[in-house]
C-alpha cells in the first residue's frame, strides 16, 4: 500500500470496506441467505431449510451443472488455442496489421453478447455448417466471446516478454519450432493459464447468447437459474447460484494452483 501514515492507511481501508460490502460482498451474502431460506418477510430472508441445495445438487441441476462445466472447458480450451495463435502471429506484423487484428478479435464483446447469439445462430443454420439445434453451437458461441480475452492475454504477455530468451536459443542453433514449443511457450504459460481460468469463468456465466442457442437436452446452469428465477422460485435459483459459483471458484482455484507452479519453473 502506498499510504505510509497510520491514520491514511486506516482512511483507505474504511473506504475499500464502505464501497466493497455494499457493491460486492453484500448482494452475494444476500444470494447465499437467501439459498437456505423459506420465506422474505423483511429486509433479509427468514427461515432455515437445506431442501433448496437437495434439489439443487441432483436430476436436472447436476445435468446442468455437468453443462456448464464441459460447454466452460471446451470453450476455454478452443479460446486459448485460437487466442496464442493469433496474438503469436499478431506479435510478428507490423503495427497498423496488429491494430486491425486487435479490433477483429475485440469485435465478439464490443457488441451485446445476445447478437453475437443472433448472428451465429443465422451463420449456422443452414448447409452446409448446419449447427442449430446442437451442443456444437453453444460451445461455440461461447467460445467466439471468450476468445477476445485469451488474445488479449496472451499478446500483453508477449510485449513483456524479454527477447533475449529467444534470441540465446537462437544462436545457439535452435530452430524456430524449437523456441516456440521450449522458450515461447513455458515462458508464457503462467499467463495462459491466467487466460484459461478468465475464460471459464466468462463462460460459466453467460447468459444472454445461450438463451437463444440452447437444445432442450444442453441447458447450462445459467439458463436454468434465469427459469427459476422467473418463475418465482427464488430461494431454489439461489441455491442454483450459490452452487454455480462454488464449481467456478474451485476451477479457477485449480487453475491459479496450476498457474502459481507455473510461476516457479
Amino acid at each position: 500500500m502506498l499510504v505510509h501514515s497510520r491514520g491514511a492507511r486506516w482512511a483507505v481501508w474504511l473506504l475499500f470496506l464502505v464501497l466493497f460490502l455494499p457493491l460486492f460482498a453484500l448482494p452475494l451474502l444476500v444470494v447465499l441467505g437467501a439459498s437456505f431460506a423459506t420465506n422474505w418477510s423483511s429486509v433479509l430472508p427468514s427461515g432455515f431449510t437445506a431442501e433448496h441445495y437437495s434439489s439443487a445438487t441432483r436430476g436436472e441441476a447436476l445435468q446442468a451443472l455437468t453443462t456448464s462445466l464441459v460447454t466452460a472447458a471446451a470453450a476455454s480450451l478452443l479460446a486459448l488455442a485460437a487466442g496464442t495463435w493469433a496474438a503469436l502471429a499478431a506479435a510478428g506484423l507490423k503495427r497498423r496489421c496488429r491494430r486491425v487484428m486487435d479490433a477483429l478479435f475485440v469485435l465478439p464483446v464490443a457488441v451485446p453478447s445476445v447478437v453475437v447469439g443472433l448472428a451465429i445462430l443465422v451463420a449456422f443454420s443452414k448447409p452446409p455448417f448446419l449447427l442449430n439445434g446442437t451442443r456444437e453451437i453453444v460451445i461455440l458461441a461461447h467460445t467466439v466471446l471468450v476468445t477476445a480475452f485469451a488474445y488479449q492475454s496472451v499478446s500483453a504477455a508477449l510485449a513483456r516478454l524479454d527477447p533475449a530468451y529467444e534470441q540465446a536459443a537462437a544462436s545457439l542453433g535452435a530452430r524456430p519450432a524449437y523456441v516456440l514449443w521450449r522458450v515461447r511457450l513455458p515462458l508464457l504459460l503462467p499467463s495462459l493459464t491466467a487466460a484459461a481460468g478468465l475464460c471459464f469463468a466468462l463462460s460459466m456465466g453467460e447468459l444472454s447468447a445461450t438463451m437463444m442457442l440452447y437444445p432442450p437436452d444442453w441447458t447450462p446452469l445459467p439458463v436454468l437459474i434465469y427459469a427459476a428465477t422467473d418463475r418465482g422460485a427464488l430461494f431454489a435459483g439461489s441455491a442454483l447460484a450459490v452452487v454455480l459459483m462454488t464449481a467456478t471458484l474451485l476451477a479457477l482455484f485449480a487453475v491459479s494452483r496450476i498457474r502459481t507452479k507455473a510461476s516457479y519453473r
